[in-house]
């Protein structure tokens, strides 16, 4: 059997025998991850960079939500909590503050972009960012945003759109904007196996059309196009819908009158739970900026940062940072041996 093996394959089979990772060696930790030492030619090397971004898991991991979680906890009347993010670090906070629902919302397009309105974002941009948010979700389920032009030309379109964001984006369902001229659409996609949330209320990506961003369902007649849309998504076979600018009575009449869930943004709190964007919610952006009358701000991640930065711009200039405990060392042979080679050098 020897004789079938090449020289080359020799030669890795003998480098693979001098490279092992120690089992034996206890754990160094460095920035919050365990590493054990790499042993290559006898000699122990660690690694001070380039960690895991993910940090130390929580000490409890949540069980996966699915759409199944999701369906009993409607049926508990359990509040279902939704979050928007954008990338990595905003993903991965929200997953470990337990959010059921993550959502990489196209309002992306405003706060990480800083695009004019959502209008502007592309499928390309939608699918790195969903990417983004998924590498960091480990227990919430992830929803990506249809972003406009890519599902209103027809059913088959949107279904090519919807299997992209599940293949590449990377996220278990999808959601996209509209009433009832939109759930053959829905059904489409639905009937292809693909978790549908959908958005009707305001829907920002028709503001034009609307007239700007204006409540909706103010009037008898309003309300009631409103309950229809929200009928004829359910039978298309959303999972759930976000209802957006209604009034807090017509949006919980149209919530009692469902079998799925609603998810509110400015619907007030009859629906079946509550999504706000993330940076509006802690607080990102600088004094000063509109925001809709239903957010509430539980941070205050501008004026944290801004001491943050203002203090290290502060400390770099007094020269007080890096202090001798940010540095790494050397041995005083060594220094002295490198001081005098500087010297003839």
């Amino acid at each position: 059997m020897s004789s079938l093996i090449s020289p080359t394959m020799r030669s890795c089979t003998s480098l693979l025998s001098r490279v092992s990772v120690s089992s034996t060696r206890p754990a160094s930790r460095t920035l919050g991850r365990a590493v054990r030492p790499l042993i290559i030619g006898g000699a122990a090397q660690t690694r001070y960079s380039s960690h895991s971004p993910m940090g130390s898991p929580p000490a409890v991991q949540r069980k996966k939500v699915t759409v199944g979680t999701l369906r009993a906890m409607h049926r508990k009347g359990d509040p279902i909590t939704v979050m928007t993010a954008h990338d990595f670090p905003s993903g991965h906070v929200a997953d470990h503050a337990g959010m059921d629902i993550i959502l990489v919302g196209d309002s992306l397009a405003m706060v990480a972009l800083g695009m004019e309105d959502t209008s502007e974002v592309i499928l390309e941009e939608m699918l790195l960012h969903c990417r983004s948010v998924a590498r960091a979700t480990k227990s919430a389920f992830t929803v990506g945003d249809l972003p406009m032009g890519t599902y209103e030309i027809g059913p088959d379109q949107a279904l090519a759109t919807a299997i992209r964001f599940i293949k590449e984006g990377r996220v278990q369902g999808i959601k996209l904007e509209g009433g009832k001229e939109m759930a053959p659409t829905i059904k489409k996609i639905t009937t292809a196996g693909i978790p549908v949330l959908g958005h009707i209320g305001l829907t920002p990506q028709r503001q034009n059309a609307l007239g700007g961003f204006r409540v909706q369902g103010k009037t008898s007649s309003g309300a009631m196009s409103i309950l229809e849309d929200a009928l004829a998504l359910q039978e298309a076979g959303c999972f759930a819908m976000v209802v957006e600018a209604v009034p807090a009575e017509v949006a919980a009449l149209i919530t009692q009158k469902l079998s799925i869930p609603t998810i509110g943004i400015g619907a007030g709190n009859g629906t079946s739970g509550q999504v706000l964007v993330q940076v509006d919610m802690t607080g990102n952006f600088p004094p000063g900026r509109f925001l809709p009358k239903f957010v509430k701000k539980y941070g205050d991640v501008w004026g944290e940062s801004l001491r943050a930065i203002e203090a290290y711009r502060d400390e770099v200039k007094s020269r007080q940072y890096p202090a001798p405990e940010h540095t790494y060392p050397i041995s005083a042979e060594e220094l002295e041996n490198f001081t005098k080679a500087v010297k003839d050098f």
